[in-house]
């Protein structure tokens, strides 16, 4: 059984931690100081509580989860033990490949780093180390409690060995992992997600649609059925005739800019930032953000469940 620890205690770390946990098996996060852990030890319980509330684990059963979390400010104590550390820090790479350089000091030469990055690729933060092979990604999805994704990344110097270790942790701890075999900025999800944000955005800023509409066309149509069938067996059962040509005519319509658009550029040059600064997009009051957070959350539960 893999020694699993965690650097970093945010939304993703404690979250992580969790899936862990719930999966009956010990973790350990390490944090920089109390403040953090005690933030993500109330993030763990508040997570935990919903699951109880909505019937996916009993009172006994979270704090018992709960108890196989362990908490340290003590880097080198957390990765010494370890054999597969999960790296969730501060999207940085030089911080990544300082952290990475600390834990080859201190750690076996088969111990794995797996980095929770959205976008970094694993060849980069390997950079410095002389043990590059055993560096991946393992990205989860936001809530990683909550949503089964984990993409594994290989860089180009990752052995397979470390790749088949990091599949079987992923559906240890029920996940359903994917396996991106080249380094692409993105990955796989992330690419997919952004195309459809940008198209959302031009959308927006061509005066197509409001917002709402745009959100809401994606909620009530593709959102729904993008749970049971992705875009190849969506095209598979529409008729790969019908989308052929309708690729041919729509794609040379569809947006190709290479940056952000002017009404995200505005928000965030303003400090509009979204839930996290009370607006973005939408105006974020503390009863409607705890009313999406719950919705959300009740949401992924259901797809848990089934």
């Amino acid at each position: 059984m893999e020694k699993i620890t965690i650097i970093g205690t945010g939304t993703m770390g404690h979250s992580i931690a969790l899936a862990i946990a719930w999966a009956d098996l010990p973790v350990t996060v390490y944090g920089l100081d109390d403040v953090e852990i005690e933030n993500a030890i109330k993030g763990i319980e508040s997570k935990a509580n919903v699951l109880n509330e909505n019937n996916v684990i009993d009172e006994g059963q979270v704090e018992k989860v709960i108890d196989r979390i362990r908490f340290t400010t003590d880097l080198e104590g957390a990765a010494t033990d370890a054999t597969f550390i999960i790296e969730a820090a501060p999207e940085i790479l030089e911080l990544k490949q300082d952290l990475f350089k600390k834990l080859e000091e201190c750690c076996a030469t088969d111990t794995i780093f797996a980095s929770n990055s959205s976008s970094l690729l694993p060849t980069d933060m390997a950079k410095n180390l002389r043990h590059p092979e055993r560096v991946l990604g393992t990205h989860f999805w936001n809530p990683a409690h909550l949503l089964p994704l984990v993409e594994i990344i290989k860089g180009e110097k990752t052995e397979s060995a470390f790749i088949d270790r990091a599949r079987e942790l992923m559906v240890r701890i029920d996940k359903q992992p994917i396996l991106v075999n080249k380094e692409v900025v993105g990955f796989v999800g992330n690419r997919l997600q952004f195309a459809l944000f940008r198209e959302a955005q031009y959308l927006y800023e061509s005066g197509v649609a409001s917002i709402e509409d745009i959100d809401t066309a994606v909620e009530l149509s593709i959102g729904r059925r993008l749970g049971i069938t992705g875009p190849f067996m969506t095209a598979d059962l529409g008729g790969l005739d019908i989308f052929k040509a309708i690729s041919d005519y729509t794609f040379p319509d569809m947006s190709n800019k290479k940056d952000a658009f002017d009404s995200i550029n505005q928000l965030v040059e303003a400090g509009n930032l979204g839930e996290k600064s009370g607006k973005g997009y939408y105006e974020w009051n503390k009863s409607f953000s705890k009313e999406m957070k719950q919705e959300r959350e009740e949401e992924l539960i259901c797809w848990l469940k089934k």
